[in-house]
């Protein structure tokens, strides 16, 4: 299986390369990652300007592309350009904090496996909750041995899924325990309206983004719900945002011009 894997932290990341070294056991990984972070960039793509690719290598031993580009351009440039072979997988990660609830819609981590997703592929997002001693290598170990679960049961088309691992899980994990999984609809509850005011040196305004108010917790399990609780989150995610009930209803309209 060839396995195209990148990330939105960079090429550097420490969650990048623990994920390449577990996902070998699935594969040959064909690694093409953004040169520098790309966190929150979404699914913005490169038209105005070129793509500069770098080889990297660790010592003498290619490690993969360096792209001067956003996630979802490296997911495209590895499937169309880099690699010369039919990419079976895309795996995108580890990210450096979740990817949970309406978050998706601004991840470039999430963005990446959604690339994938339009070229009809297999595509995973993985995010860690966020810890400045965040052990990657156990977040790896959990996300291959979920992305295997995943292709041998999966019994659709190629699909898209979203990991989340909260921290507490990796704890559990190390000390010989079994987090639990869940399988559960992604969040849309709103968080994250509030913002700082200050001013600069010159007087200016200007206004510093915060978390708060965090979402409030819905009686229907989401991936924000079960990553509360200590869970390990399995979300299918599709790209087409088509509200079709609505549409349904509109097929009935009359609309002229």
């Amino acid at each position: 299986m060839n396995i195209l894997l990148t990330n939105d932290d960079g090429i550097y990341a420490p969650g990048l390369a623990a994920l390449q070294k577990e996902l070998s056991r699935l594969g040959k990984v064909h690694l093409a990652a953004p040169a520098t972070e790309q966190s929150g960039v979404g699914h913005s793509i490169t038209f105005l300007e070129p793509l500069v690719c770098k080889q990297v290598f660790d010592k003498d031993v290619f490690r993969g592309y360096a792209v001067e580009g956003s996630p979802a351009d490296c997911v495209k440039l590895g499937i169309s350009v880099l690699f010369g072979t039919p990419i079976d997988l895309v795996v995108s990660g580890i990210n450096g904090g979740l990817n949970a609830g309406i978050n998706v819609l601004y991840s470039g981590t999430v963005a990446a496996a959604i690339e994938g997703a339009f070229f009809r592929l297999n595509s995973v997002a993985v995010s860690l909750e966020y810890d400045p001693h965040a052990d990657f290598e156990m977040a790896a170990r959990i996300a291959v041995r979920l992305i295997e679960q995943i292709l041998r049961q999966q019994t659709s088309p190629p699909q898209l899924y979203n990991i989340n691992i909260p921290s507490s899980a990796i704890k559990l994990a190390r000390s010989g325990g079994h987090p639990k999984v869940h399988c559960v609809p992604m969040g849309v509850e709103r968080y994250g309206e509030s913002y700082i005011r200050r001013q600069d040196p010159k007087g200016r305004d200007y206004y510093w983004a915060t978390n708060d108010p965090p979402p409030k917790r819905t009686e229907q399990p989401t991936d924000l719900t079960a990553l509360a609780d200590g869970h390990v989150t399995v979300t299918p995610l599709k790209f087409d945002l088509t509200d079709q009930s609505s549409l349904h209803e509109m097929r009935s309209w009359t609309m002229e011009l």
